[in-house]
């Protein structure tokens, strides 16, 4: 498949009174033509940091870029000046954020909202952009579009705020559509709507997905592939199914374990013990050792080297040593 933005050894860091936090270190993936890919894990490893990086928002100061690369259409999204960014923010590249009413303005309608993108990167007129915006909300499931043009953010409901949003990220026809948490302040019905309406979207238009969550319930309904990030850092890659019946980390099976389960008659969550590991300081190994019940010295002094599982499965933890897998396959 054709890849339309690879993420390659990414680092980004906060100046902060108290330090340096070493936000991502080392995020490595690719997105290809099509597919969704979702990015899971607790808050605080980096998933959003990833993802503003990608879209160039991570304010400078106090954040930046430090290492690494981000390839669009063979340009380097990293070394690319703002004004040259502004013309794929929001054309190629869109985003949904996790609140919908915090990314939208309370005193523009929603009409002047949506059209705003598509009259700054196409230069179109005013009625072309208007018909275009009532498109949109067609598509996303607003009803009565030409009426709801002229209301105003609050005069809509949190699954309705959340359906602009979308529509304001498709407005342009974006290749690649980035949603940051995108149903987390929705109800479950909601939600069902929402992830329904994305998987609509990507077979009419095309466009490519990252999917930043810590719900995997949601990345058991609309993912292809799977990034299982941790401390910073990506510690297991793989296709949906092979992440959910086939996880090789030990931070994978502990989030696996911590999904309430309705097949199971009386199951109980299980909680991943400890805390996460410490930014300004992080460990020279792998990131979840402090946490790990299976961790070796090994695990405290370096990082572990990829191990491919298959094509698409690929992890980074020691317990894949000839050495240690028996044990650890007769404990899990």
């Amino acid at each position: 498949m054709e890849k339309i933005l690879q993420v390659k050894n990414l680092h980004v860091s906060f100046r902060t009174y108290g330090g340096e936090v070493k936000a991502v270190r080392g995020v490595t993936f690719d997105l290809h033509k099509g597919e969704t890919i979702a990015i899971v894990g607790e808050s605080g490893c980096g998933k959003s940091v990833t993802a503003k990086s990608i879209m160039g928002l991570i304010p400078n100061p106090p954040g930046k870029i430090t290492d690494g690369k981000i390839l669009f259409k063979g340009k380097d999204l990293a070394k690319l000046p703002d004004r040259e960014l502004r013309k794929i923010r929001g054309a190629d590249i869109s985003m949904i954020f996790q609140d919908p009413m915090t990314a939208l303005n309370p005193t523009l309608t929603i009409g002047e909202q949506i059209m705003e993108g598509i009259i700054q990167h196409h230069k179109i007129a005013r009625s072309d952009a208007r018909k275009k915006a009532l498109e949109i909300l067609e598509l996303v499931g607003i009803p009565s579009p030409k009426s709801r043009l002229k209301q105003y953010p609050h005069q809509f409901s949190g699954g309705m705020r959340q359906r602009i949003v979308i529509a304001l990220a498709l407005i342009c026809e974006p290749e690649v559509m980035i949603a940051d948490e995108p149903t987390t302040a929705l109800d479950v019905t909601i939600q069902a709507q929402i992830l329904d309406l994305f998987r609509d979207i990507q077979k009419k238009t095309g466009v490519s997905i990252i999917l930043i969550t810590h719900d995997l319930g949601v990345v058991a309904q609309v993912a292809d592939r799977v990034a299982v990030m941790y401390g910073g850092k990506i510690i297991e890659t793989g296709t949906k199914r092979e992440i959910f019946y086939e996880p090789q980390h030990p931070y994978t099976k502990g989030l696996l374990n911590s999904v309430p389960r309705i097949d199971i008659e009386d199951a109980e969550l299980v909680p991943i013990a400890g805390t996460p590991p410490d930014l300004f300081a992080p460990p020279a190994g792998c990131p979840f050792v402090a946490r790990c019940e299976y961790a070796m010295e090994v695990c405290d002094r370096i990082y572990p080297t990829q191990t491919l599982k298959g094509n698409e499965h690929q992890v980074y933890c020691w317990l894949q040593d000839v050495r240690a897998k028996t044990s650890f396959a007769t404990k899990w």
